[in-house]
């Protein structure tokens, strides 16, 4: 039986379980009101995700849910900002119960692993979509921006890359699936904890949401600048390896995309406080190359060998 949408409203997500802080006035009325802490900057940024274009019909409710809220958060992970708040808007074929059941308990999930709360929204009747707008909060003047990179600068990347179009791959064409590699698609990991570590660090950062070479090439263009990339060190999983040939593997971690880890530099004169650092986080980063004057991708192989790359990725038009 459908459901009505303020009934809807209220059922599925009103009652969701609220943990970012400096609500003043949450769902229910005409708008949200919300407290910035004082020293702080607002960052916000917005996602949406369509059925067919973003992501598979039929995927199970709750792991798009978890999914969506992943990919979006990750853009905050990015920016060095501590999520906060959750705006939310569905549009839908039809209010099923059982769809939104789903959907609100993997959201509820993610709410509660990013510390957000869900202060707002929208409902509405056509082609399944979502559009999801987190906002959170990050010390005036030390939010990581795409900008600030400079030649000699290392160039690094967090957990490993090619794990989500792999499981994406075994959703569309095998029966035998890996778990690990259906996770990593399904459950991508907003490295929040990370970006909060590098806001006295890093020159630049970005999230690999388009694919490695696609994302970083957006970064180099700030400040027309290239990179060479160590392809050997590009950080493939076990998992991928062992269902993939390494060069599958190795295109899919340099332009498959969806993987949500974060691409990063690091100032030459931060380097040592970096490594002093870095063991004390829950996510790997791996060096992977460094930022050259000379405008363009180079990639080097393990015997040397130097060739251009193209900026190959996900492209939205």
């Amino acid at each position: 039986m459908a459901v009505a949408e303020f009934d809807l409203i209220k059922r599925f997500f009103a009652s969701l379980p609220q943990h970012g802080r400096g609500v003043g006035l949450g769902i229910g009325d005409d708008c949200a009101l919300l407290e910035v802490p004082d020293g702080q900057q607002l960052a916000v940024s917005i996602d949406t995700l369509v059925e067919g274009t973003h992501f598979l019909p039929g995927i199970p409710a709750e792991q798009l849910a978890y999914r969506a809220l992943g990919a979006c958060v990750s853009d905050l992970a990015a920016m060095g900002a501590e999520p906060a708040w959750l705006t939310l808007a569905l549009t839908l074929p039809e209010s099923d119960p059982d769809w939104l059941e789903g959907f609100s308990r993997g959201l509820g999930e993610g709410m509660a692993r990013y510390g957000l709360s869900l202060v707002g929204g929208d409902t509405t009747r056509g082609h399944r979509a979502l559009s999801l707008q987190v906002h959170g909060w990050v010390p005036k003047g030390k939010a990581l921006t795409r900008r600030g990179a400079q030649p000699g600068d290392s160039i690094w990347v967090s957990g490993t890359l090619g794990d989500a179009m792999a499981g994406l791959d075994q959703l569309q064409t095998q029966a035998d699936q890996d778990p690990y590699l259906l996770g990593r698609f399904y459950r991508p990991s907003a490295r929040i904890e990370l970006g909060l570590a590098l806001r006295e660090i890093a020159s630049a950062a970005l999230d690999i949401s388009d694919g490695l070479l696609a994302d970083l090439s957006h970064l180099l263009q700030h400040q027309d600048l290239g990179a060479e990339l160590q392809l050997a060190q590009i950080p493939l999983s076990d998992a991928l390896l062992d269902r993939y040939p390494e060069q599958q593997a190795l295109n899919w971690a340099l332009g498959g995309g969806e993987d949500f880890e974060l691409c990063f530099c690091v100032p030459a004169n931060r380097r040592q406080q970096w490594l002093e650092k870095l063991p004390g986080l829950s996510v790997s980063c791996r060096e992977i190359g460094a930022i050259c004057r000379k405008p363009g991708l180079i990639g080097v192989d393990r015997q040397g060998n130097r060739r251009p790359m193209a900026a190959s990725g996900y492209q939205h038009f």
